[in-house]
Parts: structure tokens; C-alpha cells; sequence
């Protein structure tokens, strides 16, 4: 039997749009199976919009490698659980223009493809970017809390394709609705950092609106985009806040509610920190030789934990390949694990975590206006 599609929308994109935007008709007999076609759930498009527009990489390297293209393959739902997003809004982290260097890439392509049935470089062309805000434009079978025209927002993970497109696929738990009182342009610009500071501090560091009262906590790096949340998320949460940044940023971080403000450009900031009362939490986003010193300001034996968001994982993944990447950080993690142990504090490593859940969460603090966009 021969159909023959007539479009009546001007746009119908491959696996977006349902038949209700086409009439389809048996040749030679008339019959519109339109209805049939819809209570089957088919999907209906035009052969030439399987493409859209995007920024994508084609090999590692540096500002050079990006190009736009308008011929980049549209996204395409393979499981039940995944949802297609239509872009209002994204933006970029730190982690996009280490990515485009090729950070990570061992590791990242192991997550891709565990078993190794592709070539080396078939993540290209690779589009990057991890925030979104936009509207839902289809859901898997299995997506229940969400519907199409639903506004989202949402951080993808860094194995799969990003946001800098028309369109883009996520799974239904890694996204949330949008906070009412944000335009997609403010939402975009805080899944990302948003819940790697959720990851490190609630989820690693186990701190929580009902036990944060009063404890000191210490954040460095405090200027960055994870750390203007993390104040604001501590401060939301009753904790007394000690921010380490440079001079310029510091009305921006006190705006943010930081109790104190360390200048590390104005003299030892080891010794400025080592005046004050020691703390109960540690959130390090610098790294370096921080870590070597940072640990003695903490509060011994009573349960104080130090989370550093700067770890080796995937430099070693990239420096010894799969295995042997794998077994350096395991074996560098618990050195300094059993070490902070024996020297009664607690320490962690933290990685950005995509959760709709969190996001959910997130989004009640933003309405609440216990936390805001950077403008």
C-alpha cells in the first residue's frame, strides 16, 4: 500500500512534531489515516528537516577547531526515559573549554562506549555546552512527570552531545521545570554550577537546612560560578560563611551574604585564615597547594570535612589510559582519605552530578529568592 504525506504545518522535524500535523491518505483509495496513524503514536516528518543548526568540534584543540553548522544531525529519542528539549537558552562553563582541549576525552569515551565497538573519534562532530533552559518538545514512553511545551531546564552530562544546538536529548531524571521567576536566559546560567555545589555539599558533605545552624563553613575559589552558589545555598541554609577571593569580587561575594571576606592577594592567606576560629566545613575549589595547608583549619574530631572539587580522575584517565588511570585515583583517593582520617577530619572528592531531583530542589530556593542569577 503507497501513502502519500501532505504537510500542512510549515515545519514538521524528524521525530518531534506528531501526525497531527500531516494528513496522510491512501493512494488509490482515499482513506485519511490520520486517526489510525495518531492513536498509534507514529511520527510523521519531512525527509529535509532531519538536520538543525549548532556549534560542534571535529577534533580537539583550540578556539580554531569550533564551527557552526547548519547540517547537524537532529537528536533522536532511543530510550523510553529520554526527552527532546527545544533550546531557548545555554551556556558555557569552564568544563566546555576544557573539553574542547580534549580533557577528559579517555574517560569520557569509555562512558560513551564501554565496550570499545567504535573508533577512536566517533564522538565527532562533538557539540558542546552542558546548560539549557527551553521547552519540551517530546517525551519517551516512560516519561510520566513531564509533558511537551512544558518549560525545563537542565545541566547534561558531559558524555552526551550538549546544548550549543536547536534541539537537545536528555533523560527524563536529569531535568526540572524552570523556576518560575527566571527568564531561560537567567535559568541557563545556573544548572551547571548549581549542582556541582549541591553535589559537594549536600550530597558529599552531608550538610542540609537542618544541621547547618551556625557552622563555620570556608569556601575558596568563593568568586567563581560554584562558589557564588555555594554561599548563597549556606547562607539559605542558616551557616556562618567565610569566602576566599580577590579584592575585586568582594562586594559581590558580601552581596551574596559571606560573613568574611579573605583578600589572598593582600599577604598570607594561610595566616589570615589561621586567626579565625577554625570551621566545620571546607569546599575547595582551587586546589593546588591549598590542599597541603587548607585541612588545619578544620575543627578535628568532631566530624568537620574538607571536599575538594579539583581531583586527578580524568588527567590520569588521559595520562595512563582506562585502567591504570582508574587505579592511580583510587589508590591516591585513599591515601588521603585514611591520612585526614588519622588526623580526625573527613576527606571527599566531588563531582557535578545531573539531577532532576536536585533541580527541583534548586528551583524552590531560586522562587523562595534565597538564591539568584548573577547579572
Amino acid at each position: 500500500m503507497l501513502l502519500e504525506v501532505h504537510a500542512l504545518g510549515r515545519k514538521a522535524c524528524s521525530g518531534l512534531f506528531r501526525c497531527q500535523r500531516s494528513s496522510i491518505t491512501c493512494v488509490g483509495k482515499g482513506t485519511n489515516l490520520r486517526r489510525w496513524f495518531l492513536c498509534r503514536g507514529f511520527h510523521i516528518s519531512r525527509q529535509r528537516c532531519t538536520v538543525m543548526p549548532s556549534w560542534v568540534i571535529d577534533r580537539y584543540g583550540k578556539n580554531d577547531v569550533l564551527r557552526f553548522t547548519n547540517n547537524m544531525r537532529f537528536p533522536v529519542i532511543y530510550f523510553p526515559n529520554e526527552v527532546v528539549i527545544k533550546v531557548h537558552a545555554a551556556s558555557l562553563n569552564p568544563i566546555d573549554v576544557n573539553m574542547r582541549s580534549g580533557y577528559g576525552a579517555s574517560a569520557l569515551r569509555m562512558k560513551r562506549d564501554p565496550l570499545y565497538f567504535k573508533s577512536s573519534g566517533s564522538e565527532f562532530p562533538l557539540t558542546l555546552g552542558r546548560d539549557v533552559s527551553g521547552i519540551l518538545m517530546e517525551c519517551g514512553l516512560d516519561v510520566s512527570y513531564f509533558k511537551p511545551g512544558d518549560e525545563v531546564w537542565a545541566a547534561i552530562p558531559p558524555w552526551k552531545q550538549g546544548t550549543l544546538s536547536e534541539f537537545v536529548v536528555a533523560s527524563g531524571n536529569e531535568i526540572s521545570r524552570k523556576p518560575r521567576s527566571l527568564s531561560h536566559t537567567e535559568a541557563a546560567s545556573l544548572p551547571y554550577v548549581g549542582l556541582t555545589a549541591w553535589s559537594a555539599m549536600r550530597q558529599v558533605g552531608g550538610l542540609k537546612e537542618d544541621n547547618c545552624s551556625n557552622k563555620r563553613i570556608l569556601i575558596f575559589g568563593a568568586s567563581g560560578g560554584v562558589g557564588t552558589f555555594a554561599i548563597q545555598l549556606m547562607k539559605a541554609w542558616g551557616a556562618h560563611v567565610t569566602a576566599v577571593c580577590s579584592q575585586d569580587a568582594s562586594e559581590l561575594v558580601q552581596r551574596l551574604g559571606a560573613d568574611s571576606v579573605i583578600d589572598y592577594k593582600a599577604g598570607n592567606v594561610k595566616e589570615q585564615l589561621k586567626a579565625l576560629p577554625l570551621f566545620d566545613f571546607i569546599l575547595d575549589n582551587v586546589g593546588g597547594s591549598t590542599e597541603e595547608w587548607a585541612p588545619e583549619l578544620l575543627k578535628k574530631w568532631s566530624g568537620a570535612t574538607y571536599v575538594s572539587l579539583v581531583t586527578p580522575f580524568l588527567v590520569n584517565v588521559d595520562r595512563l589510559g582506562v585502567a591504570d588511570g582508574m587505579l592511580q585515583t583510587g589508590a591516591t583517593i585513599g591515601t588521603k582519605v585514611v591520612k585526614h582520617l588519622c588526623n580526625g577530619i573527613h576527606y571527599r572528592w566531588a563531582f557535578f552530578t545531573s539531577s532532576g531531583p536536585y533541580l527541583d530542589e534548586i528551583a524552590t530556593l531560586v522562587d523562595a529568592g534565597k538564591n539568584t542569577t548573577l547579572n
